[in-house]
């Protein structure tokens, strides 16, 4: 009885340390257009590690990461127009291009959800990198007119504890007009 008991409270505790919840405070993003929920203790990647991490010449404007910048939420509200009735193309478009760069991926969803009463474009997926896979969720709607796209990405080994907190993220979303 006594190895049961042993058993069921390491159990516990490995589940619990595996889904700690994270904590999220509410910040407003460009202009405070967009509200959503971000982890507490993230903070704006600085340039030098942006363009190390984001190497193209097409790097997101504002990505917001962990102390190890392993687990990362970017944003880029780029000049593309974008409209409610648009999203579906621009997700045919974004998946299309996952396809062609990261023919392995694994895919997880690729698709219109309602989001706090708005359509958000969401695509998940796995992809490969140079020494590990990389979980990314991807989500795109519009704000003023133009194509808002963030991604929420972090290895796969910390794919357990961070996916939950990514939805959470991605369930806050609001877009105000």
């Amino acid at each position: 009885m006594k190895k049961y008991v042993t058993a069921g409270l390491l159990s516990i505790l490995l589940v619990s340390f595996v889904y700690r919840v994270i904590d999220l405070e509410l910040k407003n993003l460009f202009n405070g257009k967009v509200e959503i929920l971000l982890p507490k203790s993230f903070e704006i990647m600085k340039e030098e590690l942006l363009k190390v991490k984001y190497p193209g010449e097409r790097r997101p404007t504002l990505v917001y990461t962990n102390e190890s910048a392993t687990v990362n939420i970017a944003f880029n509200h780029i000049a593309s127009k974008a409209t409610q009735q648009a999203l579906e193309q621009y997700r045919n478009v974004l998946a299309a291009t996952f396809k062609n760069n990261y023919p392995d991926a694994a895919w997880e969803a690729n698709e219109i959800r309602t989001i706090n009463n708005r359509k958000v474009g969401v695509i998940i997926v796995t992809t490969e990198a140079v020494d590990t896979k990389i979980f990314n969720q991807l989500f795109f709607t519009d704000v003023d007119g133009r194509l808002l796209i963030g991604t929420f990405n972090c290895t796969v080994k910390e794919k357990a504890e961070w996916k939950a907190t990514a939805e959470r993220i991605l369930n806050s979303l609001v877009v105000k007009q």
